[in-house]
């Protein structure tokens, strides 16, 4: 074995932490245009943040063998997404926030994910 979980667990503790901070850079950036602006983009980095936690939360809870992790793994990604696409659909239509920001949010966030495995240090 080349990692172990509570490696795993904690490079995903880190991702959903640098995205929440990308989550208040953000709105922080977008708060020069508006307030709705910045909730707006805050919310769309958040609900990503969101989405990593609930996936990491789903794939390491438990061991077995590799079906297991297998199903685990798809059904965490189901889950992501249903919080990411359930999350713009209340940010944009319920809500009805700037869509450029809340895109932008989201946006940020996922470069933060992409960003950390490249420079996983």
């Amino acid at each position: 074995m080349l990692n172990s979980l509570a490696s795993g667990r904690r490079l995903a503790l880190r991702i959903m932490l640098l995205q929440l901070a990308a989550a208040v850079l953000a709105g922080l950036a977008f708060l020069t245009l508006g307030g709705r602006e910045a909730v707006s983009a805050a919310a769309g980095a958040a609900i990503v943040a969101l989405g990593t936690a609930l996936f990491s939360a789903r794939f390491f809870s438990g061991i077995g063998g590799a079906g297991w992790a297998l199903s685990r793994l798809l059904t965490g990604m189901i889950l992501k997404w249903i919080v990411i696409v359930g999350g713009l659909v209340v940010i944009l239509f319920h809500y009805k926030l700037p869509p450029l920001a809340a895109i932008t949010g989201l946006v940020a966030a996922y470069a933060v994910y992409l960003l950390a495995f490249r420079f996983k240090g």
